[in-house]
């Protein structure tokens, strides 16, 4: 509806890869700290999606595709965070966020909808600030959201706490980012570019409001000229896209998509090199036919430290994907050159990109080093 005048208005990544269930039912507010691409007057809407984008772990507990409940929307509201994200917002700088002309809204299971414009002034190095108060229905399966450490700094306090000004009663998130799906900004003109991922695309382990995982480095290094929508998501697959359903349908609203999936179908399920492949050649061919213009970029599948028969899955898709075997690619992004140490181990990420001495997952110094590459390369 509102997708061809509105871009995405930050680099953060809001998709949904889990789901929340609840003894019985319960009002609960969150709240959390977003920095814009833009600052100054911004002309914002928000679209929700009520299903759950991507598989989480084994997928015993939350999966591609899932619809949520029915739960409410008491009331939403967007502010002035200030320059430090501590759980307050400027007072006087508060306003109502309606969908419909209404406070409230009522959201059935596997529903998707807009929200009314508003308007709020952001100085520069100020953050936006997101609240609102969500009542669950009922005991059982309620609302999708994001479960990993946020990357940003997230709030929660129990009832109607989304129109309060302090942060009194609010605690710090353990585990939960719930944001609308897309929070987009009025602009026309940008050429949108989606980044399509799991875990290392959403910048998973990266410090908490740093904005240093390489999305966001490209985002910025690309300028205002481009629009930057992050739909990584955590222990996602290519498996989960290619069910061309929740997930992808969010990628084929963008001019172009860059994709950098396998790591979880390789690490987490298993997959054999030949299921990946199939995988990646149906989700580029969903892509390409979604829309006239589509353009595609497959990235490698990212350094993960893999061995044995996982590294030789690794390094046979790799070798397909730098080979052009999956039709309907228009370039292809070597991320894992990028990250890898010299061959023979370049199975292995370089020591100094690790998050930890024992986790993968690329941390802000690999983030710069693949931006800088993609930058140069694009």
């Amino acid at each position: 509806m509102w997708w061809s005048s509105y871009t995405s208005a930050t680099v953060l990544s809001t998709a949904k890869n889990f789901i929340m269930k609840s003894d019985s039912a319960f009002t609960h507010t969150y709240r959390a700290y977003i920095k814009t691409t833009e600052c100054g007057e911004l002309k914002l809407r928000f679209w929700c999606s009520n299903l759950v984008d991507s598989t989480w772990a084994d997928g015993s507990e939350s999966s591609a595709n899932l619809m949520g409940g029915s739960w409410k929307i008491e009331s939403a509201y967007i502010a002035d965070g200030g320059r430090l994200p501590d759980g307050s917002v400027v007072e006087g700088t508060q306003i109502p966020v309606t969908f419909d002309s209404s406070i409230a809204r009522l959201v059935m299971p596997g529903e998707k909808f807009w929200s009314d414009a508003a308007r709020i002034m952001i100085p520069e190095e100020h953050y936006l600030v997101f609240s609102w108060t969500i009542t669950t229905l009922a005991a059982g399966v309620s609302f999708p959201y994001n479960t990993e450490n946020p990357l940003v700094s997230a709030y929660d306090a129990p009832g109607h706490a989304a129109g309060q000004i302090s942060a009194e009663g609010f605690q710090k998130s353990a585990n939960c980012l719930f944001l609308p799906d897309f929070i987009g900004c009025e602009r026309e003109g940008a050429k949108r570019i989606a980044f399509f991922g799991d875990s290392i695309t959403q910048g998973v382990r990266t410090r908490p409001d740093a904005y240093e995982y390489w999305v966001s480095r490209i985002a910025k290094g690309l300028g205002p000229e481009y629009s930057v929508w992050n739909l990584g998501s955590g222990w996602a697959r290519a498996y989960d896209a290619a069910t061309d359903k929740a997930w992808l349908s969010k990628a084929k609203l963008s001019d172009e998509i860059v994709i950098a999936l396998g790591v979880n179908d390789i690490g987490t399920t298993g997959r054999s090199a030949v299921q990946l492949l199939e995988d990646l050649q149906t989700i580029v061919s969903s892509l390409k036919g979604s829309r006239t213009g589509m353009s595609v970029i497959l990235c490698t599948v990212p350094t993960f430290n893999f061995s044995d028969a996982q590294e030789l899955v690794w390094r046979d898709v790799n070798q397909a994907i730098r080979s052009h075997a999956i039709a309907g690619v228009d370039r292809v992004f070597d991320i894992a050159e990028v990250l890898s140490q010299a061959a023979p181990r370049d199975n292995l990420l370089i020591p100094e990109y690790m998050s930890s001495e024992f986790d993968a997952h690329p941390n802000g110094e690999a983030g710069s080093a693949v931006a800088s590459a993609f930058l140069e390369w694009y």
